[in-house]
């Protein structure tokens, strides 16, 4: 359940001082950069100059430091495994599920900003990357790293139970097909969600009976969504 909006003017860079600190234990340096963190597409505003003001940007930046800091993390974790299972590991940590799910733990759904009925299948993970972003420009890339690894993997994740996950779910439903000897395909399309972003649909179809859809904003996760409600079904 998200708030359509959060506190507003100082009382709002209040709570996310004390929030950011209690957590991460450091004060932010600008708070402005935090308030954009938590700011959901649905609800942009244009600042004087006419930038749009939302996550976006901080997400993307984030999403990179992430991939960065956890990659160098596993690279030295793991010192003799090999390109292939270092780029799995790394995918199962940083997916949006599982970002979904660290924002949750940390407890940033109680500093999203968003339209009410606004898709909100990824905010969660999308806000969790750009308060990354807004840390990395606020503390550097040093501080950041040790935050990311020390108060976030070692604490609110159970690596070990991550790594042994098999999560790809089209390529369990594909072999499973394939042993049945039954023909799977994808359908797609798309559509605009009210903002610069596209929403795509992946419907799964298994001997042209639908099995299972998913809508995200790449038709790569959008296929895994369709898999995954498909393996439900069929698993058994």
């Amino acid at each position: 359940m998200f708030l359509k909006r959060f506190l507003s003017g100082d009382n709002q860079g209040d709570q996310l001082r004390k929030y950011i600190r209690s957590l991460f234990g450091f004060t932010p340096q600008n708070i402005e950069l935090y308030k954009i963190a938590f700011i959901h597409r649905s609800l942009s505003t244009k600042n004087k100059a006419g930038a749009v003001m939302n996550n976006e940007r901080l997400e993307y930046l984030g999403d990179a430091v992430l991939s960065a800091v956890v990659a160098d993390f596993l690279f030295k974790k793991y010192p003799f495994l090999a390109e292939g299972p270092l780029t799995e590991m790394r995918s199962k940590i940083v997916c949006r599920d599982r970002l979904n799910m660290l924002s949750k733990k940390i407890g940033l759904n109680k500093y999203i900003s968003m339209e009410e009925n606004a898709h909100a299948k990824s905010a969660l993970g999308d806000a969790f990357e750009a308060l990354v972003g807004a840390i990395y420009l606020d503390q550097g890339y040093n501080k950041t790293k040790r935050i990311i690894i020390r108060k976030i993997l070692l604490t609110y994740l159970d690596l070990d139970s991550v790594i042994a996950e098999d999560t790809n779910f089209k390529s369990k439903v594909l072999s499973w097909a394939q042993k049945q000897h039954k023909q799977v395909r994808f359908v797609h399309s798309d559509c605009p969600d009210g903002a610069r972003r596209k929403l795509f649909t992946a419907k799964l179809y298994i001997d042209n009976e639908l099995y299972g859809e998913g809508v995200d904003y790449t038709i790569k996760k959008a296929e895994q969504m369709a898999s995954e409600k498909t393996w439900e079904k069929i698993k058994d």
